[in-house]
This record gives C-alpha cells, sequence and structure tokens, in this order.
C-alpha cells in the first residue's frame, strides 16, 4: 500500500506542477472517458435492478411517456 501511496503522491505532484492549460487538458482527457464509464455503469446496475423488483420503465413507439400519464389542469 505505500508503493501505491508513494507513486499516487508522485502522480499528483507531476500534475501540480504542470502549467494550467496542461492541467486542464489532462484532467478532461482522463475525467470525461471515466466518467462516462461511470454514468453507464449506474445506468446498466439500477436498470437490472429496477426490472429485478419489476419497475422497469415502460416506454412507448413514440419514445414519451406511456398512455397513463396525465396532466393536471388539461
Amino acid at each position: 500500500m505505500d508503493q501505491f501511496a508513494s507513486w499516487w503522491d508522485g502522480a499528483e505532484l507531476w500534475v501540480a506542477g504542470l502549467p494550467f492549460i496542461p492541467q486542464v487538458v489532462l484532467v478532461l482527457a482522463v475525467m470525461i472517458p471515466a466518467c462516462f464509464g461511470i454514468a453507464w455503469l449506474l445506468d446498466r446496475v439500477l436498470s437490472a435492478v429496477f426490472a429485478a423488483v419489476g419497475r422497469a420503465e415502460s416506454v412507448g413507439s413514440d419514445g414519451g411517456a406511456d398512455a397513463h400519464t396525465t396532466v393536471e389542469g388539461s
């Protein structure tokens, strides 16, 4: 664990030592795919959980809400 902590500290110091623009580019290059992957994984896991408990979303052929949706006041 100490080796990983030492590596992480070195990587953190390297990023902190970069000028601002390369820092932004590097962080975006890492965070955009990472956040996309996490969102995709959460979507799949939650869809499976909702399907398992019988709360799967039913979408009509038009891609909108189902026929049971009503808007109050209309």
